[in-house]
Order: C-alpha cells, then sequence, then structure tokens
C-alpha cells in the first residue's frame, strides 16, 4: 500500500517542488497551505506521516504538532519540521515540542526521503506483529477515520446483484456488524463482554474470509455485499 503523506507550508513554490518530488518517490502527497487546512486534511483522512513548515503565519509548526499529540488519534503520528531556523536551540525545541525529525532549508530532497522511509519503516514495526502486540493507534484511527467516511456514503454503494454467502459464526458476525460501525477494537470487547485479543482473532479471520487486508476494505466488503446489519 502506498505511503500518505501530508505536506504542510505556507510557500508555495516549496510545497509544489516537495510534493512533485515525493510523488515521483513513490509516495502518495496531500498538501496545505497552513496548519488550518493541515488539520482539516487530518480529519478527511489520516496521513501515515506528517512533513510540516514550523514559520507559519497564525498556527506555527510547535502549535500545530502540539495541537496533534495533545489529540489521541495523532500522538504517534510521525512528524518531520522543515525550516529555515537550523540553531541548535531551534532543533531542541523542535525535538522538546515532539517532532521525529528536524530537517533544515535548503535541504536534500534525497535526505527528506531517506528521513521519511525511516520512520515509516520504523510505525510499520510497532503494527501487530506475530506475538499479538496491539495494533500502532495511529494506524486504527486512521481506518476508523475512513469506515466513519464510508458509512456516510453507503447509500451510494450498490448492492451485490448475486447473494454471497460466507460461512461466518454468530460471533464473527456480530463482530463484523460492530466493525461496521466504527468501533474499536477495546470497544468491540466490552460491547461483546469479551477480550481484545479475542476481538483480534475474530477480525482476523474476517480478513481472511473475505479476502480483505484492512478494516476499511473489510467494511466496503460488508457494505457492498449486503453483510451489515
Amino acid at each position: 500500500m502506498t505511503a500518505q503523506l501530508l505536506l504542510v507550508d505556507d510557500e508555495p513554490s516549496l510545497r509544489q517542488a516537495v510534493q512533485a518530488y515525493l510523488s515521483e518517490s513513490g509516495f502518495k502527497v496531500r498538501v496545505a497551505a497552513n496548519a488550518q487546512e493541515g488539520w482539516q486534511q487530518l480529519e478527511q483522512l489520516i496521513p501515515d506521516l506528517v512533513i510540516t513548515d514550523v514559520m507559519m503565519p497564525q498556527v506555527n509548526g510547535y502549535q500545530f504538532l502540539k495541537q496533534l499529540r495533545d489529540d489521541m488519534r495523532f500522538k504517534s503520528l510521525p512528524v518531520v519540521f522543515l525550516t529555515a531556523r537550523g540553531m541548535t536551540s531551534d532543533r531542541i525545541q523542535g525535538y522538546q515540542a515532539g517532532c521525529d525529525a528536524y530537517l533544515s532549508k535548503p535541504f536534500d530532497p534525497d535526505e527528506l526521503v531517506a528521513i521519511i522511509e525511516n520512520l515509516l519503516k520504523r510505525k510499520q514495526d510497532n503494527i501487530a506483529n506475530d506475538e499479538g502486540e496491539p495494533p500502532d493507534i495511529t494506524e486504527m484511527a486512521r481506518q476508523i477515520t475512513e469506515i466513519k467516511a464510508l458509512l456516510t456514503q453507503q447509500g451510494t454503494f450498490s448492492r451485490s446483484p448475486t447473494a454471497i454467502h460466507l460461512d461466518l459464526t454468530p460471533r464473527e458476525k456480530s463482530v463484523l456488524d460492530l466493525v461496521s460501525k466504527g468501533m474499536m477494537n477495546k470497544e468491540i470487547a466490552r460491547d461483546l463482554n469479551t477480550s481484545v485479543r479475542n476481538v483480534e482473532k475474530y477480525v482476523s479471520r474476517l480478513f481472511t474470509k473475505t479476502t480483505t487486508n484492512s478494516r476499511t476494505e473489510l467494511v466496503r466488503f460488508a457494505i457492498e455485499h449486503g453483510l451489515t446489519s
């Protein structure tokens, strides 16, 4: 799956140049001219990583980052600072604010790509592994946001002309219904009076039975084939 990036910078020429280079490097890049636009983009679709300028009008990069870190959905979202201010004190302030990398302008775009790839790899390593560690909260939050967007568009989906039969157990059907309502594993576990680990197992089985790879794909499949309650 192509990594989704959000670039926030008030300089049009730099914004366009960086977007073009990152797109050519294989990333899907959305852009915003300021922090307010950036926040609106985040509300619509949570990216895998944010790149933001520091010196911006109204809401600067430090304030934008604080807003991100104060929201549970974005606490672990990787953030790269781009800034013309390269003083050591500025970099320290950036790291103390919670940024993951700090790159001074002008910069080598290949270095930015290397930083992004490293942060995305680190993020991926935090996602659920074979030992059953909990999934990365940012990835989960992004999928929940996508699911809620699907639910608002549910009326536009066409039903499958032929009924599809899936051999789902009653508990798997219950989990599918709750996932399709945009609920997280912890909420589903509480609703069904079971453990989060059991919910994860049921969701994994649903992925296998529907040949999907994410909660968003699973919900889309369920809507398109009339499997939701």
